[in-house]
């Protein structure tokens, strides 16, 4: 089966990270990664800019791991606690979102995105709960969640 070299110019999930080389199927390179300019056709010209930038690549790379794993330290320190409405047996009324959760990590004063925590199902009952959150590649850290009938 043929395959397209792309250079990936951001971080595509099961993929690769942002410049590294890939190998994909021409139609998952033509319908999905060039329309969205997620990766670039790994010409000669764009190999050797590449392996030029490759350096300060890596040192960003580095820099944001490390940034990752401060983050990662300040949220393992934290319980986070909501207040929600509930009936009597702590059945909430709704259930508890990523938003509902990084903004209650927010103002314990950690910023994290809600694209970063991520729900294995919907949380609809008083109680504590372990929630992962994906702040690297490499960094997952799982952050007490603690809901509470307000």
């Amino acid at each position: 089966m043929a395959s397209m070299k792309l250079i990936l110019l951001q971080d595509v999930e099961d993929l690769g990270l942002a410049s590294e080389e890939v190998h994909v199927a021409p139609g998952y390179a033509r319908n999905f990664l060039l329309p969205r300019k997620l990766a670039a056709v790994a010409t000669t010209a764009a190999l050797r800019q590449l392996a030029a930038h490759k350096e300060k690549i890596e040192a960003q790379r580095q820099a944001e791991f490390e940034a990752a794993q401060g983050v990662a330290a300040k949220l393992q320190e934290l319980a986070v606690e909501l207040h929600l409405q509930a009936s009597d047996d702590g059945h909430l009324f709704g259930s508890v979102t990523d938003r509902m959760i990084a903004d209650a990590i927010a103002a314990l004063g950690v910023a994290v995105s809600h694209q970063r925590i991520h729900l294995d199902s919907q949380i609809r009952t008083c109680g504590e709960y372990i929630v992962p959150v994906k702040l690297h590649p490499k960094v997952v850290v799982d952050v007490k969640v603690n809901v509470v009938r307000a």
